[in-house]
């Protein structure tokens, strides 16, 4: 079963996370930050990964704890619900379209987190939501989701279009990623032989 179940409590912030790779994108994210909940909507829906979570954090300062805390939470339990990554296809990547923005993002889960951000939000807010949090939130997940994760914006000019695309095709790659392989189910794919 690859599911997992991750909490984390800080000075800042109280978040659980759980999370089933084999869903259908079943969803119930509420971590008081509304547009982020939309945005983890989208990364569940279209990843194909159910999700669960719930987050309080110290919002009288501002969000940011609380979005890139989730990240962690959330990179932690994909890390576990993969287990030693056997059968997975690892790498995959998704050009994707929203209006008039375009965010190809491509995806390794490889255990070397590394992220390539190349992401421009024209404003600084979508409603009260800070735009930079988007990034704060793929450093996290890709740090301690153990992923290499470049994303390019090839278009846009809505800051909300160019933060969704980019949940989107995250999200949509990572479906890919951690599907299992039908020509390699048993193999850890790498010729090390561990990721």
């Amino acid at each position: 079963m690859r599911k997992a179940e991750i909490s984390r409590t800080t000075a800042e912030t109280k978040i659980t996370v759980e999370i089933n790779l084999d869903g259908t994108g079943v969803y119930d994210n509420q971590t008081g930050v509304g547009f982020f909940d939309h945005m983890l909507d989208q990364l569940s829906r279209h990843s194909l990964i159910d999700m669960t979570i719930r987050a309080k954090g110290d919002y009288h300062i501002d969000d940011h704890h609380t979005v890139e805390d989730t990240g962690i939470a959330l990179g932690q339990a994909l890390t576990q619900a993969l287990g030693d990554k056997r059968g997975i296809r690892r790498y995959a990547a998704c050009h994707l379209p929203m209006d008039d923005a375009q965010v190809r993002a491509a995806l390794d889960l490889s255990a070397r987190p590394y992220l390539i951000w190349n992401v421009e939000m024209p404003t600084p807010k979508i409603g009260t939501f800070d735009t930079e949090l988007v990034r704060e939130f793929f450093q996290a997940l890709s740090t301690h989701g153990g992923i290499t994760l470049h994303v390019d914006q090839i278009h846009g000019f809505n800051s909300h279009h160019i933060a969704e695309a980019t949940f989107k095709a995250v999200a949509r790659a990572l479906r890919e990623a951690v599907e299992t392989d039908p020509r390699k189910a048993d193999a850890v794919p790498s010729t090390k032989g561990a990721l």
